[in-house]
């Protein structure tokens, strides 16, 4: 069965695997400027379009485009901007 998460009224949707490798997402992000918490630590791959992304530890926000990864620290929020839509693939670790 396919999990969908669904955040912020739908505008940012997305959907959960479970491998042998360990919990990932495939998500899609309407443009907006959205917040998020974070449980554990977590791997970000832009895999179309680009997002600007505020970590607290640097204080600014930084743009991420297609290929593009960036680590969230588990126990932490991030902000993220997308001016359109964007998509990408979220690793999740195990702390």
């Amino acid at each position: 069965m396919i999990k969908v998460n669904e955040y912020f009224d739908g505008k940012v949707k997305s959907f959960v695997l479970n491998s042998s490798e360990g919990k990932k997402t495939v998500g899609v992000i309407e443009p907006g400027e959205y917040e998020f918490d974070t449980q554990t630590k977590e791997i970000m791959t832009v895999i179309e379009g680009k997002l600007s992304v505020y970590l607290p530890e640097y204080e600014e926000w930084e743009d991420f485009e297609k290929g593009a990864s960036f680590d969230v620290p588990a126990q932490s929020k991030f902000k993220v901007k997308a001016e359109q839509e964007a998509a990408y693939i979220c690793e999740y670790g195990q702390e």
